[in-house]
Order: structure tokens, then C-alpha cells, then sequence
């Protein structure tokens, strides 16, 4: 029985006991303590001053004597106002050591196999450009909730969609036929995702120029941006590989295989997957032959440049464009196409879209269109909508070519996290290869714990040299203390895993209320969707040992039975931290 029914069980006993009631526990308020205050849970008690016909604090009173005569149970109660704050027996936290000091699995559930799946789409990168810190962001956070949905005993899909057609790939398509005279990235000796990227910057660099010249010959700048000479082409190559055309394919074919091969080396330097990828040009004709039939059934209608539209105002939204007057799709047709596929293909009853706060409005519209058609799974999708990331400099701009390069970033964060750990001496003993896995396991985890630990929902300031320091709310600090832990687990050697009976030091009981609290963050991270909890749970953690760590000896500890359960303690702490890391994609290191 977890603890906090424990304790409601004895509250609604309590009640029935003092007021003639039959409470459900449900309907008990428990919560945390707050940390001012002694105790461990706090229950609140005015919906039962009416039946008590007393104020809150001597209602509390009342309760707390009451429960106070179970001595296993409680070691103490307090009142503050309406609060009643249960201290409870040290032996409870003991026992459900006592119960999970061996499980390896210790928080995880069982994967529920009799459940629907749920798809996690994330990454969704454009095939004009190399990620970037952006896509740093989206690919953590949808792999990490993966894994966290996972955790939660969640059958999970990590998806991809690939924006490999459309007007964009169409600019960096045609500035590369224009001005690449044939270049490579062996010739070039140049990631094929850079390449390709630097003509969608050559695009927008000429298209700029001739839009200026236009302007200076008395158009407006909305007529000079429609019918300069590079739009123009672009949207007829856009109109040329949707009809097919052989020579359009095959540089689409050739440019996008570059950018594949890009794609790929930064996913597997960056740590994550996907159980299977679309790709946009696959499932766009779906989205296509949905539209014509939502035109058949009302659900769309036809402007006179013959575009398609729906008009969502009835449901607080607006009209909507879902194809162009020319027949080519656009980001929903495609969207609309992917999710019927997806569905046919999983049966899931659950999609989390991981895409920025951008997106919002064109989220709405897919969910509605999607429900409008009599989709029942359409309920189950939710966009998880992030933040941006800036930088200290501020916003970037693919099209300018202001972006963070992702694979720059990474190279950076791994460059940095040598510096530094040489710097505080923490490679001695290791050879060349051990030292270059270290360095790429603490950059790498800096990377991923100082973008992981911010709620999604907000925007944030991304600062490389914040992210590696080895004190604070950092990746680095907590690798550390996982490091510390088991340098100390090594200088013992082996030990019995049956837990002693001891008097708790305060410490020992603040670790061992953390450990407690590790599976509901799991399912807090989990029904938010949140890594952020995850992150900062395990900083807690993390930040609990080592003031337990400064107060208590362990190994020099003389007392043979404290100085076991202490290492049993810090056993499962350790494997805690690394879980928790894990969960968000992150490594720790054995020594460091």
C-alpha cells in the first residue's frame, strides 16, 4: 500500500470515529508539507469543522490526538491554522526501503500490454537545413517524454515526420541549381545537411535582392515578394515535382539523401531514435484525397482561386487554408494524411505532437478537422507545445543563416566540458579513450539537463557555459555526485542487502522520504508531459546526498550496522540518479 493511502485509511478511521461519517479516501486533502513547517504530510481540515462544530485549529486538534494513539503510524502531529502537519514513524520509511533496497526496476511500472500504444512524434525536421538548437530542444523533449511515458507503463512509438517536399525544400532545390555549379559534400568536404542548408541562405539572400530591385522600380513590397523572378521558379518547381517531373525528382532524391545522411550522424551523436519515420512526400497524397472528400461532405469549401478552406469560427477559430488554388498541399494536408496513416498502422488511442508554441493555432485546426471527419481517436491527440530557445545574443533565423548549428553546439559542449574537467583534475587514472567518452558524457548530459529541467511550456535562455558548471542545478553537478557515490561503493567492495534496524539520522530520513517520491515524479512528469519534473527531482536528490554525504560518515562510519544501511542507502540512490538520467537521455559516469 503506498503511504499516503496508508495514511488516509487511518484519517477516514479517525473521522468515522469522531463524526459518524463513511469518508471516501479520495476525498481526503493530503499533501506534502511544506518544507517551513515540521512535518511530513499536512492534511486540511475545514470541510470537517461544520461536523466537529469547533474552528479549524481545534477541529485539527482533535483529528491529530486521535491519530496520534497509533504509534506506528505517526511520531508526532503540529497545527498550523487549518493544517494538521503528521509527522510520521520512522519505521514506515524504513519498511518501504526495507521493501525496494533490491529492485532493479525500483519506480518503473510494468508496460501494460492489454493498453492502446501512444505515439510520440517529435523531431519533424525540414529537408533545406541542418538542426539546430530549436531541434535540440524538440528531439530531447520528445525522446524524454517517450521514455517517461514508458516509465509510466506505457507502450510507446517514438515517431518522426520529415518535411522532405514542399516550397521550402523547393528554394534550397533551385538556389543549388542556380549557383552550385555542381557541388558535393565529398567535394566540398562538407556534412550534406550544411550544404544543402546553405543554399536555402543563398535563396533568401538573392530573393532579398531582387525584391529590393522591385521595390526601387515602385512595386510594394507585398507585390515584390509575390512576383519576383526566384518566386516564381519556385513555385513552379513546387509544380513540376508534384506533377512528377524527372529531372525535379532526381535533384530532390540526390539533395534530400545528402541531408539524411546529416540527419542521422547528429541524431546518433545527440542520443535519440525513432521506431519509424514518415516522410511528408509518402503522406501527402492521403491528406489530398481526405481534403477532396471534405469538400464532397462540407466539411471544406472552395474559394474562387479555387484554394480549399474550412471555416472553423463556429468552434472559436478562424478559416483555415488546407490546399492551395494551384493543387499543391500545404504543412495541415500532409498532417491530415500522416495522422489516418498512423492510426491504420498503431491503433494508438493516444498522439503527443511535440512542436513549438508556433504551432499552436495550426494544432487546433488539424484536431478539429480530424474530429469533424467522425475520428474518434482524434480526441487523443494533444500538441505538447514548448517554448523557443534564444540565446544571450537573441532570436535566430534559418533563412539569414543566424541559427546555432546543433552539431556546433554539441562539438562545443563537449570541447567546454574537457576544459573544464581537466581544469578541476577530474580525469586522473583514465586513458585517451575513457577521457574522450567522459568528456562526451558530461557535455552531452550538461546539453540535455540544462534545456530538460526547463517546463516546456516556457520560453528559455540557453547558456552553454551556465549548463557545464559543476556546482548548482546542472547536469555536471549531479553526474558528480553519481560519480562520488560510486567511488565509494567501490572502495567497500560487497555487502548484504538485508536491510539493518536503525535510529535514523535526519538526513538518512530526508533520503529516504526523496527515494519514496521518485515513482509519483515519474507520474507527474508523465500526465504533464514534463521532463522538468524528472530533472529537478533528481537535483534534489542529488543535492540531498551530498549534504547527508557532509554530515555522516560512511565508510569510516564505526557502527557496522548505520555504516550497511548507509551503503544500501546511497546503493539506491545512485541507481536512482541514473534512471532519472536516463529518462531524460542523459549518461552518468562510473568515475570522473
Amino acid at each position: 500500500m503506498q503511504i499516503e493511502q496508508l495514511i488516509k485509511t487511518a484519517i477516514a478511521d479517525a473521522l468515522t470515529s469522531l463524526f459518524n461519517i463513511n469518508p471516501k479516501t479520495e476525498d481526503i486533502l493530503l499533501q506534502k508539507t511544506k518544507k517551513e513547517f515540521v512535518g511530513d504530510y499536512t492534511l486540511v481540515v475545514f470541510p470537517y469543522t461544520k461536523l466537529a462544530n469547533l474552528n479549524p485549529e481545534a477541529t485539527a486538534e482533535i483529528i491529530g490526538s486521535l491519530l496520534a494513539k497509533n504509534k506506528d503510524l505517526l511520531a508526532g502531529y503540529n497545527v498550523v491554522k487549518g493544517f494538521l502537519n503528521l509527522e510520521l514513524n520512522n519505521k514506515i520509511w524504513i519498511n518501504h526501503f526495507k521493501i525496494n533496497n533490491s529492485n532493479n526496476n525500483y519506480g518503473f511500472k510494468n508496460i501494460d500490454p492489454n493498453q492502446a500504444p501512444v505515439l510520440v512524434e517529435y523531431s519533424s525536421p525540414n529537408t533545406n537545413k541542418p538542426l539546430h538548437l530549436g531541434h535540440i530542444r524538440n528531439n530531447l523533449l520528445g525522446y524524454s517524454i517517450a521514455k517517461i511515458l514508458e516509465a509510466n507503463g506505457r507502450k510507446v512509438y517514438k515517431v518522426n515526420i520529415v518535411n522532405d517536399r514542399g516550397i521550402h525544400i523547393c528554394k534550397s532545390m533551385l538556389a543549388y541549381q542556380l549557383f552550385g555549379n555542381g557541388e558535393t559534400p565529398e567535394t566540398s568536404n562538407t556534412k550534406g545537411d550544411h550544404l544543402v542548408g546553405k543554399y536555402y541562405v543563398e535563396f533568401d539572400k538573392q530573393f532579398k535582392i531582387e525584391v529590393a530591385n522591385l521595390i526601387e522600380q515602385g512595386k510594394t513590397k507585398e507585390e515584390a515578394e509575390k512576383n519576383a523572378p526566384l518566386m516564381l521558379k519556385v513555385q513552379e518547381m513546387l509544380r513540376q515535382w508534384e506533377a512528377g517531373n524527372e529531372q525535379v525528382k532526381k535533384l530532390w532524391e540526390t539533395m534530400n539523401s545528402w541531408v539524411y545522411q546529416g540527419f542521422d550522424i547528429t541524431y546518433k551523436t545527440l542520443g535519440v531514435n525513432f521506431d519509424k519515420i514518415y516522410y511528408e512526400s509518402e503522406t501527402y497524397l492521403i491528406g489530398k484525397q481526405k481534403v477532396e472528400e471534405g469538400i464532397a461532405k462540407n466539411v471544406f469549401f472552395k474559394k474562387e482561386d479555387n484554394s480549399v478552406w474550412i471555416d472553423l469560427s463556429k468552434d472559436g477559430l478562424d478559416e483555415k487554408v488546407v490546399m492551395r488554388g494551384d493543387g499543391t498541399s500545404l504543412y495541415i494536408t500532409q498532417d491530415i494524411g500522416t495522422s489516418i496513416k498512423r492510426h491504420e498502422e498503431f491503433g494508438f488511442n493516444q498522439m503527443i505532437y511535440v512542436v513549438g508554441n508556433e504551432q499552436d493555432y495550426h494544432f487546433k485546426v488539424l484536431f478539429k478537422i480530424l474530429q469533424k471527419f467522425g475520428f474518434d481517436w482524434a480526441k487523443g491527440l494533444y500538441h505538447c507545445s514548448y517554448g523557443m530557445v534564444e540565446l544571450p545574443e537573441g532570436k535566430m533565423k534559418s533563412r539569414e543563416g543566424t541559427v546555432v548549428d546543433a552539431d556546433d553546439l554539441i562539438d562545443e559542449m563537449i570541447k567546454t566540458a574537457q576544459q573544464t574537467t581537466e581544469e578541476l583534475g577530474k580525469t586522473d587514472g583514465l586513458d585517451e579513450t575513457d577521457k574522450n567518452e567522459l568528456y562526451s558524457t558530461i557535455g552531452l548530459g550538461a546539453l540535455k539537463y540544462f534545456i530538460l529541467k526547463v517546463d516546456p511550456k516556457k520560453k528559455m535562455l540557453f547558456n552553454p557555459a551556465e549548463s557545464i558548471d559543476f556546482h548548482g542545478n546542472t547536469g555536471p553537478f549531479i553526474q558528480y555526485t553519481h560519480a562520488r557515490i560510486k567511488s565509494i561503493l567501490r572502495k567497500n567492495g560487497s555487502f548484504s542487502n538485508e536491510v539493518p534496524e536503525i535510529d535514523l539520522h535526519v538526513k538518512e530520513r530526508d533520503l529516504l522520504k526523496l527515494i519514496y517520491e521518485f515513482q509519483q515524479a515519474i507520474t507527474d512528469a508523465a500526465n504533464n508531459y514534463s521532463p522538468a519534473i524528472i530533472a529537478n527531482y533528481v537535483y534534489d536528490l542529488a543535492k540531498e546526498f551530498n549534504q547527508f554525504y557532509h554530515e555522516c560518515q560512511i565508510l569510516k562510519e564505526e557502527n557496522e550496522q548505520i555504516k550497511l544501511f548507509r551503503l544500501q542507502l546511497i546503493q539506491l540512490i545512485a541507481q536512482i540518479i541514473k534512471a532519472a538520467m536516463d529518462l531524460l537521455g542523459a549518461k552518468v559516469p562510473e568515475q570522473m
